[in-house]
């Protein structure tokens, strides 16, 4: 068995997972990152995408979040999600929703560089729809 660390998924409405790993694969905003036990320490944000964690028993747990950040220690990973959902309980509605009520957002936005950081979310959610949704 490879060495473990421990990480946790936290979002406002629960705690997701509070585990022993051996991986998690990140969308780090700056693109995917693999933590593994010994990292360097690591603050990073997160956007939209899709959580890859490998339990220490060997098993694959897919989450999906929806921003954040996470801070990375060489024993642990927390991973602070603005939301996020196991994979599996994701519906293409329920991500729609997100898209449209973005997508008002932009249309009521007050200046440039909030309307580019919310046209750069609905990039990335509709990214992550082709990515969940398409699979």
């Amino acid at each position: 068995m490879a060495d473990a660390f421990n990480f946790e998924l936290v979002s406002p409405e629960r705690l997701l997972v509070s585990e022993k790993v051996s991986e998690v694969v990140i969308p780090a905003t700056l693109g995917e990152m693999t933590v593994l036990v010994n990292h360097a320490p690591t603050m990073t944000t997160i956007k939209p995408g899709v959580v890859t964690v490998k339990l220490a028993s060997g098993q694959v747990n897919k989450y999906v979040v929806f921003g954040g950040f996470a801070d990375i220690l060489p024993n642990s990973c927390t991973l602070l999600a603005e939301s996020a959902v196991a994979a599996s309980e994701l519906t293409r509605d329920t991500l729609q929703k997100r898209i449209e009520s973005t997508q008002a957002d932009i249309s009521k936005a007050n200046g440039d560089e909030h309307k580019t950081k919310l046209e750069q979310f609905l990039a990335e959610l509709t990214h992550l729809n082709g990515i969940v949704v398409g699979a």
